[in-house]
């Protein structure tokens, strides 16, 4: 997992990778099931992250290691914890199992309070192993794990670990912080409302936390839901009129011809599912097939 923690050393923001992290999340939901999900309801807790510089290292590790493992719901896994001078934030071995030996960066001796954070996307990592759940391409598993970890209940501690100020300049994963922020956000509509707004320590991760749920609330006023607003009503119904063609705006709906009739096909904005109703009909109501989510929709 990489780090950032060079002073002046630029951080990335924003949503740059969006469109993987949407496609990860519905894999995820895909792969577990909605109810699967569902059972990752208790997000880890802080006092499972807390790590003192009094505690012994090896032991203090291998309980947050332990505590990581049980939030990820992998109770016949072993978690090995080593530490060494090395460029990324933490690595993992992943094998057959049950145990699994992961390398976390020498500065994790003394800054023990990211220690959880780092074990949470190598932990994630082992998870998805035993899952057979990749993304081909080695940017985007990393991203897939991350989301992982951020839907699952312990990502959150990835986003708590930003920090930009006049002394610090760090970051653990390979999400934006704003990117994690609508992970956590997504995680609670999938949940039906956590709120992780008082756990965080870091006053940077928060406002990010506030600017992804922001843009993930957008997802659920997004035509053709029915708490769309009216300018984008208005530009739906012109795209609905010019029939059968995708938008040219960016719009996340796109229109098919059936022998039926008009369709609409969008994302469920929860967890991504595509959707398909029939356009025209006026107000309706849906449920998403992946996570089961119900919708109000006017087509």
């Amino acid at each position: 997992m990489t780090h950032n923690g060079r002073r002046g050393s630029p951080i990335e923001h924003g949503f740059p990778h969006l469109e993987t992290v949407r496609t990860a999340l519905t894999a995820l939901v895909r792969r577990l099931s909605a109810d699967g999900v569902r059972a990752y309801d208790t997000s880890f807790a802080p006092a499972d992250a807390a790590f003192g510089a009094a505690d012994d290292l090896h032991l203090g590790a291998h309980r947050v290691a332990s505590a990581m493992v049980r939030a990820l719901r992998l109770p016949d896994a072993r978690i090995v914890v080593g530490f060494r001078a090395m460029e990324e934030a933490a690595t993992v071995e992943l094998t057959a199992g049950p145990e699994y030996f992961v390398e976390v960066n020498d500065r994790f001796r003394t800054h023990r309070r990211d220690l959880a954070a780092a074990l949470a996307h190598e932990v994630t990592h082992v998870l998805l192993h035993r899952l057979d759940l990749r993304f081909p391409a080695t940017a985007d598993n990393e991203i897939l794990t991350d989301t992982a970890a951020a839907c699952l209940g312990a990502g959150w501690l990835l986003l708590d670990a930003y920090r930009e100020d006049e002394l610090t300049h760090q970051k653990l994963g390979y999400l934006t912080p704003e990117e994690f922020g609508f992970v956590l956000a997504k995680r609670g509509l999938l949940l039906g409302g956590e709120d992780l707004s008082a756990w965080f320590t870091s006053p940077q991760a928060y406002e990010a936390y506030v600017r992804g749920r922001a843009l993930a609330r957008r997802d659920l006023t997004r035509a053709p839901l029915a708490a769309a607003g009216r300018p984008e009503r208005r530009r739906y119904l012109r795209d609905r009129r010019a029939g059968g063609t995708a938008p040219r705006h960016g719009a996340a709906y796109r229109f098919e011809e059936h022998a039926d009739g008009l369709r609409v096909a969008f994302p469920c904005p929860v967890c991504g599912q595509g959707l398909r109703l029939p356009a025209g009909r006026g107000p309706l109501r849906a449920r998403c097939g992946l996570c089961r989510t119900v919708l109000e929709c006017e087509t």
